[in-house]
Protein backbone atom coordinates (compact mmCIF):
# COMPACT_ATOMS: atom_id res chain seq x y z
CA UNK A 1 0.00 0.00 0.00
CA UNK A 2 1.40 3.39 -0.95
CA UNK A 3 1.70 6.21 1.53
CA UNK A 4 0.00 9.48 0.55
CA UNK A 5 2.13 11.75 2.80
CA UNK A 6 5.54 10.33 3.74
CA UNK A 7 6.67 13.50 5.53
CA UNK A 8 3.63 13.47 7.82
CA UNK A 9 4.43 9.82 8.55
CA UNK A 10 7.96 10.75 9.68
CA UNK A 11 6.68 13.62 11.84
CA UNK A 12 4.13 11.27 13.44
CA UNK A 13 6.87 8.71 14.15
CA UNK A 14 8.90 11.43 15.89
CA UNK A 15 5.85 12.59 17.87
CA UNK A 16 4.94 9.04 18.92
CA UNK A 17 8.55 8.14 19.74
CA UNK A 18 8.90 11.09 22.08
CA UNK A 19 5.61 10.33 23.81
CA UNK A 20 6.90 6.78 24.42
CA UNK A 21 10.31 8.14 25.61
CA UNK A 22 12.23 6.26 22.89
CA UNK A 23 15.89 7.14 22.38
CA UNK A 24 16.00 6.10 18.71
CA UNK A 25 13.25 5.68 16.11
CA UNK A 26 13.42 4.60 12.49
CA UNK A 27 11.72 5.83 9.35
CA UNK A 28 12.02 4.97 5.64
CA UNK A 29 14.71 7.10 3.99
CA UNK A 30 14.31 9.80 1.35
CA UNK A 31 16.28 12.92 0.45
CA UNK A 32 13.47 15.25 1.56
CA UNK A 33 13.24 13.56 4.96
CA UNK A 34 17.00 13.88 5.38
CA UNK A 35 16.89 17.61 4.55
CA UNK A 36 14.17 18.15 7.18
CA UNK A 37 16.21 16.19 9.73
CA UNK A 38 19.26 18.35 8.85
CA UNK A 39 17.27 21.45 9.84
CA UNK A 40 16.01 19.81 13.06
CA UNK A 41 19.59 18.83 13.95
CA UNK A 42 20.99 22.32 13.19
CA UNK A 43 18.30 23.93 15.34
CA UNK A 44 18.93 21.49 18.23
CA UNK A 45 15.62 19.60 18.21
CA UNK A 46 17.19 16.14 17.62
CA UNK A 47 20.59 14.69 18.50
CA UNK A 48 21.23 13.40 15.00
CA UNK A 49 20.34 10.77 12.46
CA UNK A 50 22.03 8.10 10.35
CA UNK A 51 21.03 6.39 7.13
CA UNK A 52 21.13 2.58 7.16
CA UNK A 53 20.73 0.25 4.20
CA UNK A 54 17.99 -2.18 5.13
CA UNK A 55 16.88 -5.45 3.64
CA UNK A 56 15.94 -5.71 -0.03
CA UNK A 57 17.64 -2.39 -0.80
CA UNK A 58 15.23 -0.28 1.25
CA UNK A 59 17.13 2.34 3.20
CA UNK A 60 16.04 3.53 6.64
CA UNK A 61 16.88 6.53 8.77
CA UNK A 62 17.59 6.08 12.48
CA UNK A 63 16.67 9.29 14.32
CA UNK A 64 18.14 9.99 17.77
CA UNK A 65 15.57 11.93 19.79
CA UNK A 66 16.59 14.59 22.29
CA UNK A 67 15.31 15.11 25.83
CA UNK A 68 15.98 17.85 28.41
CA UNK A 69 15.47 16.99 32.10
CA UNK A 70 13.34 14.00 31.11
CA UNK A 71 11.00 16.02 28.85
CA UNK A 72 11.06 15.91 25.03
CA UNK A 73 12.72 18.88 23.36
CA UNK A 74 10.04 18.84 20.64
CA UNK A 75 6.81 19.74 22.40
CA UNK A 76 4.76 20.17 19.24
CA UNK A 77 5.45 19.28 15.61
CA UNK A 78 2.70 19.80 13.03
CA UNK A 79 2.48 19.47 9.26
CA UNK A 80 1.34 22.71 7.58
CA UNK A 81 1.49 22.07 3.84
CA UNK A 82 -0.34 18.86 2.97
CA UNK A 83 -0.81 17.00 -0.34
CA UNK A 84 -4.39 18.27 -0.59
CA UNK A 85 -3.55 21.85 0.37
CA UNK A 86 -0.11 23.27 -0.30
CA UNK A 87 0.82 26.38 1.70
CA UNK A 88 3.30 28.85 0.21
CA UNK A 89 4.64 32.05 1.72
CA UNK A 90 6.80 34.94 0.64
CA UNK A 91 9.74 35.92 2.79
CA UNK A 92 7.76 38.82 4.31
CA UNK A 93 4.85 36.57 5.31
CA UNK A 94 6.78 33.67 6.88
CA UNK A 95 5.00 32.77 10.13
CA UNK A 96 6.65 33.17 13.52
CA UNK A 97 6.04 30.11 15.68
CA UNK A 98 5.26 30.97 19.30
CA UNK A 99 6.65 34.48 18.79
CA UNK A 100 10.06 33.20 17.68
CA UNK A 101 10.48 30.38 20.24
CA UNK A 102 9.74 27.71 17.61
CA UNK A 103 10.66 27.33 13.95
CA UNK A 104 8.97 26.78 10.63
CA UNK A 105 10.68 24.49 8.14
CA UNK A 106 10.45 25.91 4.62
CA UNK A 107 11.27 24.31 1.27
CA UNK A 108 12.89 27.07 -0.80
CA UNK A 109 14.75 27.28 -4.11
CA UNK A 110 17.94 27.36 -1.99
CA UNK A 111 17.06 24.13 -0.18
CA UNK A 112 15.15 23.19 2.96
CA UNK A 113 15.72 25.93 5.55
CA UNK A 114 14.36 27.11 8.87
CA UNK A 115 12.32 30.32 8.82
CA UNK A 116 15.24 32.35 10.22
CA UNK A 117 17.61 31.01 7.56
CA UNK A 118 15.02 31.73 4.84
CA UNK A 119 14.70 35.33 6.08
CA UNK A 120 18.50 35.69 6.07
CA UNK A 121 18.64 34.30 2.49
CA UNK A 122 15.61 36.50 1.54
CA UNK A 123 13.64 33.60 0.00
CA UNK A 124 10.16 32.23 0.55
CA UNK A 125 8.68 28.87 -0.33
CA UNK A 126 6.46 26.03 0.83
CA UNK A 127 5.96 25.84 4.59
CA UNK A 128 6.45 22.15 5.38
CA UNK A 129 5.92 22.08 9.14
CA UNK A 130 6.21 24.02 12.39
CA UNK A 131 8.20 22.86 15.42
CA UNK A 132 8.05 24.06 19.00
Amino acid sequence: MSMSDPLADMLTRIRNGQRANKKVISSPASKMRQRILDVLEREGYIRGYSRNDGEAGKAEISIELKYHEGLPVIQEITRVSKPGRRVYSSVNDLPRVRNGLGISIVSTPKGVLSDAEARAENVGGEIICTVF
